[in-house]
């Protein structure tokens, strides 16, 4: 039973490629299960959420982590009447056009491509499902409905100011009308990417010792968690004390969001999708308190894990991995694997579009293919 302002899949704008729509899957699953079948989705069990693949097993990677952010997001879509699945394909491919080594690879990358245009991993993961995926037969990408397509792009909010080429390209086609607020299902899954690294991260910087339980107990939201747990199980041992804490502090954000959003949906009067797209608001969103509560732990984060010593040294040594492979291929194409050659004939003479096309093929790298790569190609 959806509600009213949800996205209905018998209501889709469609897709690119007119297809036959499937009897047993909803257009909407259809493009869930596409993206799950994507060989970049597969790629990103070895690609970097904080630490470098090869840094340990039991780090989140970038596919762990989309499948815990398609998690919660059907949680939330379920509690406010959305439609479940479109959430879910969102969710799984927001991080589809991330590059080897995280954010230090994409800020790397984007340097390079500064004079072609740039690189953005939100325009690269368009690119992906709508060009790059080659493997129907009668269309390039995955032919996912606009819905999905819109949800994708737009899911932190209206694309303002210039646009990424590769949006660009795909926004000519198909208009994903940039300058409004998605679906509430967008929304939902842009807040369950919120919540999951959130959760995470703090679960990953105490397994790394970047910090201690003792430590982020001074923060908002986690020093209660863990007041309830030992008041709950005192003298539990450390590692099942701090799961049941950081359980908590994630159930608090999953709860929020739905009780605030509930509301704030009510409020809206909306009874349909498009009248959401039209509000100029979000209606999926944190309250006020655990908003300001969140910003105190990712300024945590950000000071004693995304910029601790041991994680800049790694970050230094990855972006020269990057640099030099973009430099490499860009002096010598010829280089690329066989695939990518006949791209490389159909930009022959055009600068712009052989870096892009090497951006492209270095962006859809893992990170040990990227380090095997780097030691193969520039330490023979």
């Amino acid at each position: 039973m959806l509600a009213p302002y949800a996205s209905k899949p018998e209501q889709s704008r469609g897709r690119l490629v007119p297809e036959e729509e499937s009897h047993f899957r909803s257009p909407f699953q259809r493009d869930r299960d596409r993206i799950i079948h994507a060989s970049a989705f597969r790629r990103l069990k070895h690609k970097t959420q904080v630490f470098v693949e090869h840094e340990g097993d039991n780090y989140r990677t970038r596919l762990t982590h989309s499948i815990e952010v398609g998690q919660v997001a059907r949680t939330v879509a379920g509690a406010l009447g959305l439609n479940q699945e479109l959430t879910e394909a969102v969710a799984l491919a927001h991080d589809l056009g991330h590059t080897p080594f995280g954010h230090t690879g994409e800020d790397a990358l984007h340097a390079l491509m500064e004079p072609y245009g740039g690189f953005d991993h939100n325009a690269q993961a368009i690119r992906i499902v709508t060009k790059l995926e080659r493997h129907y037969a009668e269309f390039d990408g995955l032919n996912l409905t606009w819905e999905t397509l819109e949800a994708i792009a737009k899911h932190n909010g209206p694309v303002e100011g210039a646009l990424p080429w590769a949006l660009a390209e795909c926004n000519a086609a198909l208009d994903l009308e940039l300058h409004t607020h998605a679906s509430a299902e967008a929304q939902v899954a842009a807040l369950a990417d919120d919540i999951a690294y959130n959760n995470h991260d703090l679960h990953d910087g105490l397994r790394a010792g970047l910090f201690t339980d003792e430590e982020i107990t001074a923060l908002p939201m986690i020093g209660p968690a863990y007041a309830e747990v030992d008041a709950k199980y005192p003298g539990l041992d450390w590692n099942r004390r701090r799961h049941e804490a950081l359980r908590r502090v994630f159930g608090v954000m999953v709860g929020d969001v739905i009780d605030t959003s509930r509301a704030r949906l009510a409020e809206s009067g909306a009874s349909s999708v498009e009248e959401i797209r039209a509000l100029g608001r979000p209606v999926v969103q944190f309250s006020p308190e655990i908003w300001t509560q969140l910003k105190d732990i990712r300024e945590f984060l950000f000071r004693r894990m995304y910029r601790a010593p041991s994680v800049m040294v790694i970050r230094k040594q990855v972006a020269v991995v990057v640099e030099e492979l973009f430099d490499l291929f860009l002096h010598d194409p010829g280089l690329l694997p066989e695939r990518w050659l006949h791209d490389l004939a159909m930009a022959e003479g055009d600068e712009t579009a052989v870096a892009r096309i090497i951006s492209d093929y270095i962006a859809g790298m893992t990170d040990r293919f990227a380090l095997h790569e780097h030691e193969r190609l520039m330490k023979p």
